[in-house]
């Protein structure tokens, strides 16, 4: 298998849909997988994915009361056609410490993606509209790629209605339910072909 293209096989039944994402994630390891529009979806992840993942969740995390947490690649049912599993989500601290497999959308306050060779369209577009229609108030775009932070808020029914797309080197600002929350992009890990 090609460990940099996406594997994609679409089925219609959602039960089977879920019953095959928990073999599928132990089958290949090295690979997230989502139900995306119907599908069955999985990424490669790359360091540079989990070490931003990482950075982000740790300047986050300080800034956060203690009334939040975050979850992480934790099952978001969205509708029958999509199951996300966010890099990182904002909830209440009390519904983390359920200690779930599954969240509902309506509990995220601040939702992070974090780009991957074969996720750019779901990050930015797809997951977009449907963080954006389920009212998930704040939505960043973190990636290594394109060495930039989208910041998404004000949600609507077809997507963000504002946004700002950073360059890394500067501090993101988000004013959220939870806090005014702030990241210096500077040291995130950027894909050595950015820098060529």
């Amino acid at each position: 298998m090609d460990r940099e293209a996406d594997v994609t096989v679409t089925v219609s039944e959602i039960d089977r849909l879920h019953s095959q994402l928990s073999r599928l994630e132990g089958m290949f390891p090295g690979y997230r997988t989502e139900i995306v529009e119907g599908a069955i979806v999985m990424s490669p992840v790359e360091p540079h994915h989990a070490k931003t993942i990482r950075a982000v969740w740790n300047a986050l995390e300080a800034q956060l009361s203690d009334e939040w947490d975050f979850i992480s690649d934790v099952t978001i049912p969205f509708d029958d056609a999509n199951e996300f599993c966010p890099d990182l989500a904002v909830i209440p601290r009390a519904e983390s410490e359920k200690n779930l497999s599954a969240y509902s959308p309506d509990l995220i306050e601040l939702a992070v993606e974090v780009v991957s060779p074969g996720s750019v369209r779901n990050d930015y577009e797809i997951k977009d509209r449907a963080y954006a229609r389920r009212g998930i108030p704040h939505y960043l775009v973190f990636d290594p790629y394109e060495a930039q932070c989208l910041t998404l808020w004000n949600p609507g029914p077809d997507g963000y209605l504002g946004r700002d797309t950073l360059p890394y080197g500067k501090t993101v600002v988000v004013e959220t339910g939870v806090g005014r929350l702030t990241l210096d992009t500077g040291e995130l890990p950027v894909d050595p072909a950015v820098r060529d």
